[in-house]
């Protein structure tokens, strides 16, 4: 019912359409039915007339048969696109730590399996439509042959619905299980590209995550389907099961019971042995709709969580217009709560203000709160309390976008595209060739129309590439989140004493998260964070705090 409501809400005209030319479709068969029964037993008949109706009622068939498909089909897609597209907007309206909680494999299965599995269900409904349309019209056909063992027919179609209902439930209860365990699944597929290093070096570590992981999550998925396919070739097979039992009954125990015509009699049983084919293709969508309706619950239940966290507003309409001066943060605290230590981290309360054209240092022990400070401070993060001003302006989710605006960042987890996105700058490509020489990649790198030549490169030039989409989207805010950590010591010294101080005497402010100690004099100020908490300020001007000496 969901699957159909979805249908009926997202195409309903197309909907409509399908239906009616389903039905055009059955009728048609009816009256094949009828012409071919009318052949066999009044061969006498007007056989001129009888042709010129088969052939009618055969185009009318083939041609309700196409319309529908192919209306059908072109709005599948467009469907599946839409629906992507829908799931996609969401993803980006949710605030980043929210993404995070529900995991990046519950997003991906929804956008290729779960939409993949509805877009089927979309493509077979016209196929599907007719063959019920066909069904219907046979059952009335065999109505107008005699109403009375239609009537007595019923009792077979009861006995069969009470059935297919049970099997279903069970059948669909198999399908939900397949469908969370394959969420589990697709975390071991990401574990599997992501630690490809770490599996291959350790023969042990591969061996438990193929036979442990892996095995275990394939089997389950496996098996969760095998259930539930094993249920609907049941249901198919007591169906056709059914359908002989009807045909014997007719053939045997009717004529036994009651007299009936010859005429009756053979167009009972050509219609019923007909309409298995098209019951066949019926119970065989059991399968493919179920599996549809249970992707639609999955992408549903997505939606709702996305939609259940706190939006982000997304305006083409500036609302932060003055140039950047200062940015102050207030009392801000954000907190992580680990269930299995049953312990949380608290971050803050932080107070700390940046100045147009400062250089500042932000050093602390690993897990101290860096990385979670400043994507905070980019607006990433939303503090649970506190506030954050911008030139004085408080940020809120009206204007949350426009003051991530001023940020162009390199996060420890970086995701390096391989064009330059978003930015169109006419002498774009120029300046970016300016800068690969200054990043020592132009012998490597080259750049036209904005698209990179390759990405496949080390992970400290990728650093520096994804550094050279920072300088060429020129922000006034500049954050580093342990940038160097790659490098080798002769591009680090330049990272320090070179590129941060052309980007301060631009008047650019930057914060750099960092554990190189030996640079520490290059900063203005440097700001130490020990365990959440912020412990102090020094001016590199004035000489280092003592407590600075301990960062790592």
């Amino acid at each position: 019912m969901n699957l159909l409501r979805f249908f009926v809400r997202t195409c309903r005209g197309i909907v409509v359409f399908t239906v009616l030319t389903a039905l055009l479709s059955g009728a048609c068969n009816a009256g094949l039915i009828a012409v071919v029964n009318k052949v066999l037993n009044h061969p006498s008949s007007s056989l001129k007339f009888l042709g010129v109706c088969f052939v009618a009622l055969t185009f009318g068939k083939l041609a309700t048969n196409y319309i529908s498909q192919f209306f059908l089909v072109r709005y599948a897609q467009n469907a599946a696109s839409g629906l992507r597209r829908d799931l996609i907007r969401k993803v980006l309206s949710v605030p980043l730590r929210q993404l995070e909680e529900i995991g990046a494999p519950a997003i991906l299965v929804a956008l290729t399996d779960d939409v993949f599995n509805i877009t089927q269900a979309l493509l077979a409904f016209p196929i599907i439509t007719v063959n019920v349309a066909i069904l219907l019209g046979g059952s009335a056909y065999l109505g107008w042959l005699s109403w009375q063992i239609l009537l007595g027919m019923m009792v077979l179609i009861v006995l069969g619905g009470i059935s297919y209902r049970l099997l279903m439930r069970s059948a669909f209860g198999c399908l939900t299980r397949a469908r969370e365990e394959e969420d589990r699944l697709y975390g071991h597929f990401r574990a599997l590209t992501e630690g490809i290093k770490e599996l291959k070096l350790h023969r042990n570590r591969r061996a438990v995550f193929l036979a442990q992981h892996v095995q275990q999550s394939t089997e389950a998925f496996a098996r969760h389907n095998v259930a539930a396919e094993s249920r609907f070739i049941i249901v198919q097979n007591w169906s056709h099961m059914l359908f002989y039992l009807l045909v014997g009954l007719i053939l045997f125990l009717l004529p036994a019971i009651r007299p009936v015509s010859i005429p009756t009699l053979t167009g009972y049983v050509i219609t019923i042995l007909y309409l298995m084919g098209p019951l066949a293709g019926v119970m065989s969508s059991f399968s493919l709709f179920g599996r549809a309706n249970v992707a639609l619950q999955r992408v549903e239940k997505l939606g709702v969580s996305l939609a259940a966290a706190p939006k982000e507003e997304y305006s083409s309409a500036r609302t932060l217009t003055e140039p950047f001066r200062s940015l102050e943060l207030s009392g801000v605290m954000h907190s992580y709560h680990y269930e299995r230590e049953d312990a949380n981290f608290v971050l803050g309360p932080i107070s700390a203000s940046f100045s147009q054209g400062e250089l500042v240092f932000l050093v602390g022990g690993n897990g101290s709160g860096k990385s979670t400070l400043a994507k905070i401070i980019a607006g990433l993060y939303l503090p649970e309390a506190g506030e954050i001003r911008l030139n004085g302006v408080r940020i809120e989710n009206h204007n949350r976008d426009d003051y991530r605006q001023i940020f162009s960042a390199v996060f420890a987890d970086f995701y390096l595209f391989d064009s330059l996105l978003g930015l169109n700058n006419p002498n774009l490509d120029a300046q970016a060739v300016d800068y690969l020489a200054q990043l020592h990649l132009d012998h490597k790198v080259t750049i036209k129309n904005g698209a990179l030549s390759t990405i496949a490169v080390s992970q400290g030039q990728r650093k520096r590439l994804a550094l050279l989409t920072a300088y060429l989207e020129d922000r006034p805010f500049y954050l580093f989140d342990e940038w160097a950590s790659d490098q080798d010591p002769q591009f680090k010294a330049v990272f320090y004493l070179q590129l941060l101080p052309e980007l301060k005497a631009r008047g650019k402010t930057v914060l750099v998260i960092t554990h190189d100690d030996k640079y520490f004099h290059v900063a203005d100020r440097l700001m130490k964070l020990d365990y959440g908490q912020l412990e102090g300020f020094a001016q590199t001007a004035d000489g280092l705090d003592p407590l600075l000496h301990t960062a790592d």
